[in-house]
């Protein structure tokens, strides 16, 4: 019974350990004799005692790594400071762990070397304004020198770029400079936009005063026209009336006696009256006479 008991404790100890549980998004590499054997994936695995080992563990997940600043050199000689954001992912745990001595410094080593490469052929306004250029040839470069360790570079990001300070304060005088020549040419286009609609404004405004005085006259020259017309009828009308009513002597020299009162309430200074009543009858005899005629 103690024998069992040994026993039962040895396998125990031999057994247990030897057991392995890969969790998601994990794989282990393992290693029969010194010498690569398998790569496990997630689930439950059992390892041969004292015969085969863990070699690695690999974690599956995307790694993002932040570099610190690496000194460059552009094209037309200006040093600065550029750290870079990579994005990368492990996909062949066997090549990762036998492909490169220590992986992360690697890659580090790496992308120092192809921004220095990069950016050696740009000058510095391109390299100020070119991120997404200097971005996808880094990934791109990455990617491939990376494939023989089983790492798969998914993205590279240009974090920061800082010039020396000289250049940044003259960045900084051009840029207020640039401002403050566009708002002198916004200010000067307000005013001109301003002086066009005033003169505008006045143009349209002598054009009206114009056709209202226009208008005024014509208005003014319609109604004394009407009002002579109106007064040029009254008089035809009476002298049709007069004509249609036959007057006698009598009528014709009250009628001219009645025109005489009518001239002396004039203002008239002198009146010339008849030395005696027979010349008014004579003055209306000869009106009648020229009545008839007009018939």
């Amino acid at each position: 019974m103690t024998i069992l008991i040994i026993i039962l404790i040895i396998v125990a100890i031999l057994v247990i350990p030897n057991i392995k549980i890969v969790p998601q998004a994990k794989a282990y590499v393992v290693e029969r004799v010194g010498s690569y054997l398998e790569t496990w994936s997630n689930g439950l695995h059992i390892k041969l005692p004292f015969l085969d080992r863990i070699a690695n563990q690999v974690s599956l997940k995307e790694i993002v790594k932040d570099f610190d600043p690496q000194p460059v050199i552009t094209k037309d000689n200006v040093t600065m400071q550029i750290d870079t954001v990579v994005y990368f992912q492990i996909t062949d745990p066997k090549l990762y762990t036998y492909g490169v001595e220590n992986p992360i410094n690697a890659i580090e080593n790496l992308t120092a070397t192809t921004l220095r490469n990069i950016i050696g052929e740009l000058e510095l306004d391109e390299t100020l304004t070119s991120r997404d250029l200097i971005n996808t040839k880094m990934r791109a470069i990455l990617d491939e020198a990376t494939d023989p360790w089983g790492i798969k570079v998914n993205r590279v990001e240009v974090k920061n770029i800082l010039p020396p300070r000289d250049i940044q304060e003259a960045m900084e005088k051009q840029m207020r400079a640039e401002r403050e020549r566009r708002e002198l040419i916004l200010k000067a286009e307000g005013e001109k936009k301003s002086a066009i609609l005033i003169a505008e404004g006045e143009k349209e405004s002598s054009i009206l005063r114009a056709e209202a005085r226009k208008q005024a006259q014509i208005k003014e020259a319609e109604g004394e026209a009407e009002a002579l017309l109106k007064i040029k009828q009254a008089e035809a009308e009476g002298i049709r009336l007069i004509k249609e009513v036959k007057p006698d002597e009598k009528i014709i020299t009250m009628k001219s006696l009645e025109a005489l009162e009518n001239l002396a309430n004039g203002q008239a200074t002198k009146i010339i009256v008849p030395s005696d009543l027979q010349n008014i009858a004579t003055l209306g005899t000869t009106i009648k006479e020229m009545i008839k005629d007009e018939k």
